[in-house]
């Protein structure tokens, strides 16, 4: 049943993974940036990065929690996503504008 599921959920990656690497373009330059993106961006859109602002303590949660549900990042770059997304998007950082992408109700 495990085996299952994790392999539908690389086939919806991969299959969503053209269009979401044309979204990468949202995250700042940094050190981590492109380990970041290729990592991120095969089960999301860099968006979901983009709007958080978390703590440090709060993104190290997150990057685990990533890692626990089968994010690949090495040992010795945990660290660095961490100071990268902490960096980027801290608590004190002003709220990303938002677009809206379906008409709206008359």
């Amino acid at each position: 049943m495990f085996r299952r599921r994790e392999l539908l959920k690389r086939v919806l990656c991969l299959g969503f993974c053209s269009v979401l690497q044309a979204q990468s373009s949202d995250l700042p330059d940094g050190q981590a940036r492109a380990k970041v993106v290729t990592t991120c961006n095969e089960c999301h859109s860099s968006r979901i990065i983009v709007q958080q602002r978390l703590s440090k303590g709060a993104w190290t949660k997150e990057v685990d929690k990533m890692i626990k549900w089968g994010a690949i990042v090495d040992a010795a770059d945990r660290e660095n996503f961490i100071e990268y997304l902490s960096g980027n998007f801290p608590p004190d950082k002003p709220p990303e504008p938002t677009t809206r992408t379906a008409a709206r109700k008359p």
